[in-house]
C-alpha cells in the first residue's frame, strides 16, 4: 500500500498531508460538502507503509483522507475513531497534537 503525502513546516511544527494514494486527484462530493483530493495538498511524493507510519508519529499537524491511511492512524494511537468523518463514504480526519 502506498501513501501520497505533503510535507510543510508550518510555525516550527510539521504538516503533513497523506492520503491513500489511489485517491489523488478525486473529487467526493455528498450533499452539497465537497472535498477535492488534489496533488496541490497531498501529492508531493509516494511514500510505503514504514515511511507514512514515522511521518504520522512525528507530525504536529495532521490532515488525512482514506481507508487506509485514517486505518493506520488510529493503529499508531494518533486521533480516535470518535473523530474519523467521511464525505461520500470516504474517512478524513484532522489532528492536532498538543
Amino acid at each position: 500500500m502506498q501513501f501520497s503525502i505533503k510535507t510543510t513546516d508550518y510555525q516550527k511544527n510539521l504538516m503533513l498531508n497523506i492520503c491513500d494514494a489511489e485517491l489523488l486527484g478525486k473529487n467526493i462530493v455528498e450533499n452539497e460538502l465537497n472535498m477535492n483530493i488534489s496533488e496541490s495538498y497531498y501529492g508531493e511524493k509516494l511514500v510505503e507503509h514504514e515511511e507514512a507510519r514515522t511521518l504520522l508519529k512525528n507530525a504536529s499537524i495532521i490532515n488525512m483522507v482514506g481507508k487506509e491511511t485514517i486505518s493506520l492512524s488510529l493503529e499508531l494511537g494518533v486521533g480516535t475513531e470518535s473523530g474519523v468523518k467521511k464525505i461520500g463514504g470516504v474517512p478524513f480526519l484532522i489532528v492536532f497534537k498538543m
